[in-house]
């Protein structure tokens, strides 16, 4: 019986750079090493630092192939000659790589100095490349100072490590430091599809989304993620195999238990969760998603529209949300959640107090922070010092509900009323004579006006008194108003949250309105949504520059940002990304 060895080799290997110029992200350190080879200015040690899975490792093999390529000296080796197969393999025996992580000892840094007495056998350098340097211990590190200060002439120490913190300054200042960055998420998906075509693999861009993100700017966790996405996920990799399998929580689940939260459909909301728990996802994962989800959303708030700082793709955000809530209400969702996450291993049943946090969300539209406390109260004192808030004392209502015995005993002292008189009775007397007297016929006309758009601020701020803080922010989202025969009032939303919100709140937004207009307001509440945008919707240019880039047709509300205004008749539309206005002809068939 035989068997056949497997071939299969990780895409973190696989894809492994074997020259300067696939090594990605790292610009600077690739420039800085280029030029000090051609110009043959090599120093005798070199300290890599940054997060993992950037190239620090990668670097260092390329520097030792550069130095050692059997056809020259070269920033660019042939990768063909033994010397270079040797060293990507990792058998050169004049190429040593040290895990700093199990050689932590004195003796292991007195083995090597014992070494590098004896010359390279048939290379030009005798290169030690120490991983994890900051492993050693405080002794293995000054038997090192001296070695690596004033090493033979063939000799090269190339350090690499995660926390560069943890190096002795002494070590630092012997060594030239090249400071390792994140990759972009850009770089990552474009390496991710890229490893995706070589193995014959279907991937969708949001698949390729989510796991750049999760890889948080390390190209190896990208390629793992990925080797373990394409695994279950056949020849097709998609963002609902990835959400089922991995039992994560994703954007879209999160916002539809929030929006439920905040339109006080609290069955929704929990119905919705405990799904989320039955289908595997963890009460970590449902914590992390959600604080993502703020994060997002406060971003969003900000103004940013970068997606590879968002997290989450643009049209996926609620904007309804976003206008609901405010920026520091978004930061104290986040700051709740982030504080969850960090107590949920001392907690007695995570599940409740995940349920009891979302639970808590639906009065987040009526958290204020004490600071936004005190500039109200700020605004309201110097009102009242320039005179434009009046406080009036209603000394009259006060009388009226005092009980009949108490008036009449106050009848025979009379004189310390006669002294209060003068002081009560002033701001009574100017205030008559400010306010001109309103003719009969005035009244009636203003009574009787319709009732339109304009009046919605003053019934928001009316329903606002009333305590319906939630209904009033979804009132000032009114599309339309229209009037019936009947005398009552169509409402028009386009916003199915903001629709519900008001339906639950219908009699006070009816009460807020006929406060605001003098007399009783019938209203009837109307939803229509936007009709969805087809291809014929759009101009003869927008269908050709399509058929030409691929992609779909976008309705967007930043006109003139994104088209060129060459397009004509483009209108308030955006096309595919990363197309230049130059690259797209509108005569081109």
């Amino acid at each position: 019986m035989s068997t056949e060895r497997s071939t299969y080799e990780v895409t973190a290997t696989r894809k492994r750079p074997q020259d300067f110029d696939r090594l990605v992200g790292q610009d600077f350190v690739v420039s800085t090493l280029e030029n000090a080879i051609k110009e043959n200015r090599i120093a005798h040690a070199y300290l890599f630092s940054g997060p993992r899975g950037v190239g620090k490792t990668s670097s260092a093999r390329l520097l030792a192939k550069a130095l050692n390529c059997e056809k020259g000296m070269s920033a660019h080796p042939c990768g063909e000659c033994e010397s270079c197969r040797a060293i990507a393999k990792g058998s050169s025996v004049d190429v040593i790589e040290i895990d700093g992580a199990s050689n932590t000892s004195v003796n292991d840094i007195r083995a090597i100095k014992e070494e590098i007495m004896f010359p390279p056998q048939s290379s030009r350098y005798k290169i030690y490349i120490i991983d994890e340097v900051h492993m050693l211990s405080t002794s293995a590190f000054n038997a090192l100072l001296k070695t690596i200060e004033e090493p033979p002439e063939y000799i090269i120490f190339i350090f690499a490590t995660t926390e560069l913190q943890k190096v002795p300054a002494t070590i630092r200042s012997r060594c030239q430091q090249f400071r390792f960055q994140l990759i972009s998420q850009d770089l990552i998906m474009k390496c991710l599809a890229s490893a995706a075509a070589d193995i014959n693999i279907k991937a969708d861009e949001d698949a390729l989304f989510w796991i750049a993100k999760e890889a948080t700017g390390s190209m190896r966790d990208a390629y793992t993620l990925f080797d373990q996405v394409a695994a279950f996920s056949g020849d097709h990799i998609t963002l609902q195999k990835i959400r089922e399998k991995l039992a994560i929580a994703g954007f879209s689940a999160i916002s539809s238990i929030i929006s439920s939260v905040l339109s006080d459909d609290h069955k929704t909301a929990m119905e919705n969760l405990s799904g989320l728990f039955a289908d595997g996802v963890s009460a970590e994962q449902i914590t992390k998603d959600a604080a993502d989800y703020f994060r997002t959303l406060l971003l969003y708030k900000e103004g940013i529209r970068r997606t590879d700082i968002l997290g989450s793709a643009i049209q996926d955000i609620p904007e309804d949300i976003v206008a609901m809530l405010s920026r520091e209400q978004l930061e104290a969702a986040l700051k709740a959640f982030l504080s969850l996450y960090r107590d949920l291993r001392y907690s007695l049943s995570p599940r409740f107090e995940i349920e009891l946090l979302f639970s808590r969300l639906a009065s987040l539209p009526d958290l204020t922070s004490p600071e936004i406390l005190v500039r109200k109260i700020e605004d309201l004192k110097n009102g009242v010092a320039e005179g434009s808030v009046v406080i009036k004392k209603k000394v009259q209502r006060i009388i009226e509900s005092a009980p009949a015995e108490a008036v009449i005993s106050n009848e025979p002292e009379k004189e310390p009323e006669k002294m209060e008189e003068p002081q009560l009775q002033q701001p009574e007397q100017e205030e008559e004579e400010t306010e001109a007297p309103i003719p009969a016929e005035d009244i009636a006309e203003e009574e009787n006006r319709p009732f339109s758009l304009s009046d919605i601020p003053a019934a928001a701020e009316m329903l606002s008194k009333m305590g319906k803080t939630v209904a009033a922010r979804y009132l000032e989202t009114v599309e339309s108003i229209s009037e019936n025969d009947d005398g009552s009032y169509f409402i028009t939303l386009s916003k199915p949250l903001a629709y519900n919100n008001l339906k639950l709140a219908e009699k006070d937004v009816s009460k807020a309105i006929s406060s605001v207009m003098g007399y009783p307001v019938a209203i009837k509440l109307r939803l229509e949504e936007k009709k969805a945008l087809t291809d014929d919707d759009f101009s003869d240019d927008m269908k050709r520059l399509k058929a030409f880039l691929g992609g779909k047709l976008i309705k967007t509300e930043n006109a003139g940002q994104n088209t060129p205004e060459e397009w004509k008749g483009a209108g308030n539309y955006e096309s595919i990304r990363n197309v230049e206005a130059d690259e797209f002809d509108p005569e081109q068939p």
